[in-house]
């Protein structure tokens, strides 16, 4: 199958079914010369203001207005004081959405995003979302990139993946009773999670 990129109507879907989809697909970041990249292989979903760990729980605001408008676009902050997390707009217009982005197995541009993680392992390069922007070299200056350009995109190589776990998303103090973390089973890019997460995912079976 030849190599696809992802158009806008792909991203302007149930934010779950465009999640576990996203798994599998290709992350091109190009800059330049520069090509980064990989496949992705957990993601999160947020959605709607009736979710408590949702950015838009408390309405529209400067910072996650991006998340209302169309879908197909960068959504980038920055927590924790240290580190930034992407995410990937969903949704019809008007309708506040995202799917973050949690774990990439490298493919694209290896040593330099090795560079830009400052570590020697590969299986350091992205398995987590904020070690995930640092080794793009991404940060708010993206913010509403789109991601069906040439800048920014992702690809559908006929990627067929494996298992598919489901389980509570990570860190959140409101809102962790929702499966909406996606990841494949026991591939070395998936970000840790403590054994009480571990203990809760099952597989992944669309309604």
């Amino acid at each position: 199958m030849p190599f696809r990129k992802l158009k806008r109507g792909f991203f302007a879907r149930p934010t779950l079914v465009v999640a576990t989809e996203l798994l599998g697909k290709i992350i091109v970041y190009q800059k330049g010369k520069t090509k980064l990249g990989g496949r992705l292989v957990e993601v999160e979903a947020y959605i709607g203001e009736d979710d408590p760990a949702c950015h838009a729980h408390r309405g529209r605001t400067p910072r996650n207005s991006i998340m209302y408008g169309p879908p197909g676009y960068l959504y980038v902050y920055f927590t924790y004081g240290n580190h930034y997390l992407l995410n990937l707009v969903t949704e019809k217009e008007g309708f506040p959405a995202a799917v973050l982005l949690r774990g990439m197995e490298p493919l694209y541009g290896i040593e330099q995003m090795l560079r830009n993680r400052g570590v020697a392992d590969p299986r350091e390069i992205a398995s987590g979302p904020g070690k995930l922007a640092e080794a793009l070299g991404i940060t708010t200056d993206q913010y509403g990139l789109d991601i069906t350009g040439d800048e920014f995109y992702l690809i559908d190589d006929g990627f067929r993946c494996g298992r598919i776990l489901s389980s509570p998303r990570i860190g959140l103090s409101n809102g962790n009773d929702r499966y909406w973390r996606f990841y494949f089973d026991s591939n070395p890019h998936v970000s840790k999670s403590s054994a009480a997460i571990r203990k809760l995912a099952r597989p992944y079976r669309p309604d």
